[in-house]
């Protein structure tokens, strides 16, 4: 998994609305990459719904939010319009991004091991690298450590 100083992998991928999102089209700003296992879970949706309730605070601080999920552009689209999110999802069926990021990995629930995608945020700065990497995130009160590091910037 990428930590703080490594270069953030560039992308071109499929977003929500059919277009695509480009880490050139991000450049020279920060940005907040998050992972999330599946659109329209109680989690993801938790998850995505504090990313939006905080967006102007991200954005206030020049930042740009991009949430990434293996799911498809319908399934992103259906999510963005049923809880109203003002970011641009990812569809990264393929998991380039994923592993580019160390997102993908072996889990354990319930004592069952299985690949899925690791909750994970990272800041990218201006520059390109990360800034701040959070590896394992528990969804409550993640935003606001988000918001303090972009402070920090």
């Amino acid at each position: 998994m990428l930590t703080e100083g490594d270069k953030a992998p560039e992308f071109d991928l499929p977003i929500n609305g059919g277009e695509n999102l480009s880490s050139a089209s991000l450049a020279g700003k920060p940005y907040v990459v998050y992972f999330y296992p599946k659109d329209n879970t109680p989690g993801c949706t938790t998850e995505a719904c504090d990313f939006r309730d905080n967006f102007a605070r991200v954005t206030a601080k020049g930042a740009a939010v991009v949430g990434v999920s293996k799911d498809s552009v319908k399934s992103h689209d259906n999510f963005v319009k049923k809880h109203e999110l003002p970011f641009s999802l990812v569809s990264d069926k393929e998991l380039e991004l994923h592993q580019a990021y160390g997102a993908w990995g072996k889990k354990k629930n319930y004592g069952r091991e299985y690949m899925g995608t690791i909750r994970s945020t990272f800041l990218v700065g201006a520059d390109g690298t990360i800034a701040k990497a959070w590896p394992k995130v528990r969804v409550k009160g993640h935003v606001d450590q988000v918001l303090e590091a972009l402070e920090a910037l």
